[in-house]
């Protein structure tokens, strides 16, 4: 298994946004964040190496390449902007990763139990939208559509203010949720709304079993 600072060095080559969009509420996952997330899922549950995962919403890639450093069989990343797909694809590309593929889509496209990705995944990963300005619930939205894909894990990040209703919507859907850790993310000024250099978010990250 690869070791955490070496994915974590990796990761530190994966380019980002060059233009995000605040209707997608496009912010890039911290190479030292993801290459925790990444290491856990595989040192703590071995739900990366040799497993189906997908990364939903997979923005300019930096979950579905640790992923596919990690070791999964196949790492499918979804994403509805061709701009971040363009960006993933030449990630995936510089790092000579194989047995990837990238789908442009829309979630919704991805909810019907006929979808031909219904129960597909052994693994979904995702670092959803937070639901601020616009897209309220979206953070749910997302969630819901990875455990239909998914047959036995998904690993997703919440803000940790929004933990009860997490834990609520988990009860409701049937499936055992397990905060793994509660992650600092610091949030750089994006876009022109933001009045501060970076804003700390607590942000926990989960585990959600399926089986």
């Amino acid at each position: 298994m690869m070791k955490l600072k070496e994915l974590e060095a990796w990761l530190q080559d994966v380019m980002g946004f060059e233009t995000p969009k605040v209707k997608l509420e496009q912010y890039e996952t911290p190479a030292h964040i993801a290459a925790r997330m990444i290491h856990t899922m595989e040192s703590s549950f071995g739900d990366v190496k040799g497993k189906i995962v997908a990364d939903l919403g997979c923005g300019c890639g930096m979950l579905m390449t640790g992923t596919a450093l990690m070791g999964a069989s196949a790492s499918f990343g979804f994403e509805i902007d061709q701009d971040a797909l363009e960006i993933c694809q030449g990630n995936l590309e510089e790092m000579e990763l194989r047995s990837v593929e990238l789908l442009q889509m829309d979630i919704k496209d991805l909810t019907s139990t006929y979808s031909r990705f219904f129960k597909f995944f052994d693994t979904v990963v995702l670092n959803p939208p937070f639901g601020t300005k616009r897209n309220q619930g979206a953070d749910m939205e997302f969630l819901k559509v990875a455990l239909d894909l998914s047959k036995t894990a998904v690993y997703s990040l919440h803000k940790s203010a929004t933990r009860t209703h997490v834990t609520k919507k988990a009860a409701d859907w049937g499936v055992k949720m397990q905060v793994i850790a509660q992650l600092r993310y610091n949030l750089p000024s994006t876009y022109q709304f933001h009045k501060k250099n970076s804003v700390d978010i607590e942000v926990d990250f989960i585990r959600f079993s399926l089986s």
